[in-house]
């Protein structure tokens, strides 16, 4: 197995997966997510494929995407009150549901975190849904801590 950047080979793997990222945030927030969509035309994908502030890693093994980081340059400016910050947003990371508890999300968190340096960020960062209580412990695992909190009152059902 290797990680690497993700081409346009990828294409149909990656999609694959956001399909299946897409579901769990469907059935965990319907009012919010449509079930059987994805987040990116292929047109959006392949342009984030070749962005270098945009990274996304893939993990494959014999031609198949079994996992993939999507990473988003972020820089805050200095003002008055905040200090300049050089962040990598971990927008996206997904597992293949058949290929999950073999460690690939730890080697795609640990690649997020050395592109992070390389590109000088002083910290990466993520946004979890409070329904997915999975990711949240696989991420408290790999020592990340909450920054905030996004608070709602759904006045719909």
């Amino acid at each position: 197995m290797a990680i690497r950047r993700a081409t346009r080979e990828d294409l149909a793997g990656v999609k694959r997966l956001l399909y299946q990222v897409n579901q769990i945030h469907a059935d965990g927030r319907p009012d919010l997510f449509k079930a059987g969509g994805i987040k990116y035309t292929d047109e959006e994908l392949l342009a984030i494929f070749e962005d270098p502030e945009r990274p996304v890693f893939v993990e494959e093994e014999a031609g198949r995407v079994l996992g993939y980081a999507f990473c988003m340059l972020e820089e805050t400016a200095e003002t008055t009150s905040l200090r300049p910050v050089r962040t990598l947003y971990l927008d996206d990371l997904c597992v293949d549901e058949d290929a999950r508890h073999a460690h690939i999300g730890r080697r795609l968190y640990d690649r997020a975190v050395e592109a992070a340096r390389e590109m000088g960020c002083s910290r990466i960062t993520l946004h979890a849904w409070n329904f997915n209580v999975d990711a949240f412990g696989f991420y408290e695992r790999l020592g990340m801590k909450p920054l905030y909190t996004t608070m709602e009152q759904r006045l719909t059902d």
